[in-house]
């Protein structure tokens, strides 16, 4: 099967509260509004938001043989996604995480990566990768088993073949990350981290250099996502900021996974680097509207309304 994007990446299962007002003291109950079980992780919240704009998306990578497993699949298979890709492994766990909202503040992940980290390029189907228009990558760097030539190359020929391959990072520590996203940077057409990642990989605060810096690494395009601040935008003979659109903030939990989707179907639909940021924006605008990473996120019709009822401020510099 030919997919408009095929996404490979982290799946999770994710638990998460509604905002409540601190974190609880050493044996300390506080109550929150509302528990619940929901999708995460790039690759499926970027798959399940893409289906929901319109894009044909398959996905690939690793469950474990467990109900959170079965939950995962489920998710993406009834949201309309392919989970032909998705392969079960017996004797680990699916991947979960908990998610702590608390308000005012920036939400506070624990989290166990599970199967993710037995993904290797040997569960991706390159067949589908060299048919799809976009090839997303996201969470690299906490799978361990696509930190190889074999990975690059995949991405190599993946460009060979008319597929623009977009790459995504999750950071987790600071040793030698950097180094290790280097070599597959020379063959990513757009590279998407947000700011923090940004700053542990480069060293840098600046948003400008850091850009720079991956694109000295070889990423063609670069965008960097800096919440409440915006978004900027490196590439050849182009530099962009734009800002954010107007919503009321609940949690930020993927969003960052929503911007990547709403880019991606900019991409697909031909848009320009500012129209792929709109899309991206209005997606990422959209999610964190509620706490889970993918129940409050526009569908396609939304999205077009949102963005012809609002404009984002835009420049080039």
């Amino acid at each position: 099967m030919n997919f408009d994007c095929l996404c490979t990446g982290i799946l999770f299962a994710d638990y998460s509260c509604s905002p409540i007002d601190r974190v609880p003291n050493p044996g300390e109950l506080i109550m929150s509004d509302r528990l619940q079980l929901g999708l995460g992780g790039c690759a499926g919240n970027a798959a399940l938001d893409l289906i929901g704009l319109g894009v044909k998306t398959g996905v690939a990578g690793c469950v474990g043989d467990d109900i959170f497993g079965q939950f995962i699949i489920d998710e993406l298979a009834g949201g309309g996604v392919d989970t032909g890709g998705i392969h079960r492994i017996s004797g680990i766990n699916s991947a979960s995480t908990m998610i702590i909202n608390v308000r005012g503040e920036d939400r506070r992940f624990i989290s166990n990566p599970g199967a993710n980290t037995r993904l290797t390029v040997e569960h991706i189907p390159a067949k589908q990768v060299k048919s799809a228009k976009v090839f997303y990558v996201g969470g690299y760097l906490l799978m361990p088993g696509l930190e190889t030539e074999a990975m690059v190359e995949l991405f190599r020929t993946a460009r060979a073949a008319g597929t623009i391959t977009v790459l995504d990072v999750v950071v987790v520590g600071r040793d030698d990350c950097f180094q290790r996203v280097k070599p597959l940077l020379a063959e990513t057409d757009v590279f998407l981290p947000n700011d923090d990642e940004a700053a542990v990989l480069t060293g840098l605060d600046d948003p400008l250099q850091q850009a720079e810096t991956f694109r000295n690494a070889g990423a063609k395009t670069v965008v960097i996502t800096r919440g409440e601040n915006g978004t900027l935008l490196v590439g050849d003979g182009v530099r962009i900021r734009a800002g954010v659109y107007p919503v009321q903030f609940i949690g930020g939990t993927g969003s960052g996974d929503a911007f990547d989707a709403g880019y991606i179907a900019g991409l697909i639909r031909g848009e320009d680097p500012p129209g792929c940021l709109r899309w991206g924006s209005a997606l990422g605008a959209s999610c964190v509207r509620s706490v889970g990473a993918t129940e409050s996120v526009f569908n396609h019709e939304q999205a077009v309304e949102f963005m012809g009822e609002h404009a984002l401020e835009i420049e080039s510099f």
